[in-house]
């Protein structure tokens, strides 16, 4: 009975580092949030934007397009920034910003301090669009093909590594289908 009572603590440990290394080894990135919306069309919505009109799904059809929601009191978002005007001016990415949970007086600081990369910015700040589209935080951002499906939702800050291995590659594959 001792014994057993010994093997218990040793067991669990093994059956603990069995699961954690499995997961660390599987290949699967952990900052991925899968996101049922994948291959679904983009959810309605029309929201106010900074510029007086209007940001709605309707924008979103007809090119390639990422949705980009941000907020300015969120610092991995000014972390992200550069990396997303970079997209708007040398790749000619069209990028969509949505203002999450954010004031428009601090959004129109936000921009008018770290430039816009952004075709238009649409004001969500209720927060009811980022709940349509299953956001968890921000940033997240949402590669939008022509028809106006999501193809790839990034639950975290972009990464240099992330849009040359991976966003650029799939914007242009989709631009050519």
């Amino acid at each position: 009975m001792r014994r057993l009572l010994y093997s218990l603590p040793v067991a669990f440990f093994v059956v603990l580092a069995a699961y954690f290394g499995i997961a660390l080894f599987s290949g699967r990135d952990p900052h991925a949030i899968p996101s049922p919306l994948v291959s679904e069309p983009t959810p309605s919505f029309a929201l106010a934007s900074l510029d007086a009109s209007a940001l709605s799904e309707d924008a979103l059809k007809g090119q390639v397009t990422l949705v980009n929601f941000f907020a300015s009191w969120c610092l991995p978002c000014r972390a992200e920034h550069p990396l997303l005007m970079r997209l708007a001016e040398q790749e000619h990415v069209p990028i969509y910003g949505i203002a999450y949970k954010d004031k428009r007086a601090d959004t129109e600081r936000f921009v008018a301090g770290l430039g816009s990369p952004y075709r238009r910015i649409g004001l969500d700040e209720q927060g009811r669009v980022g709940v349509e589209f299953g956001i968890t935080g921000v940033p997240e951002t949402f590669v939008i093909d022509k028809a106006g499906r999501i193809r790839r939702h990034y639950g975290a800050p972009l990464t240099a590594d992330q849009v040359r291995n991976d966003l650029l590659p799939l914007i242009r594959e989709l631009a050519r289908g």
